[in-house]
């Protein structure tokens, strides 16, 4: 949770190709203090089954910028493998390479601010937005 001092990140996944939340995703939160900083890995965690991640770590101190990987390559692979079995007449040798194997966004924030930061998913492309 977001303080004076401090800002807090969430995010969730919708796959747009299906209509329906991206269950499983592996995120990684990265953040610095200022553009010329280094990066520093704080963690992560996984989409829930509402493809909501709640409990990315929080944010330290005289963070500038925030930086949220997406692992998307998984993801698809493994519904392109739960399509292929639920299909009979499935193609055996389609593509089944994500065109994003990951999904980088970086942003900047302010203490006492918090981002919600929505991620749109289709295999061929992505949206990304501050939410509420």
């Amino acid at each position: 949770m977001s303080t004076a001092t401090t800002a807090s990140v969430s995010t969730h996944i919708l796959d747009t190709s299906i209509g329906r939340p991206a269950e499983g995703v592996a995120i990684s939160l990265s953040a610095r203090s200022g553009s010329d900083k280094e990066w520093t890995a704080l963690g992560g965690s996984a989409t829930d089954a509402d493809g909501r991640c709640k409990d990315l770590p929080a944010l330290p101190e005289g963070t500038t910028h925030v930086r949220l990987d997406f692992e998307t390559e998984a993801y698809f692979l493994s519904k392109h493998n739960q399509q292929a079995e639920a299909q009979q007449d499935a193609p055996a040798n389609r593509d089944s390479d994500a065109f994003f194997p990951e999904v980088a966004i970086t942003f900047a924030v302010k203490p006492g601010e918090h981002y919600h930061v929505p991620l749109l998913l289709n295999p061929f492309g992505y949206s990304v937005y501050r939410g509420s």
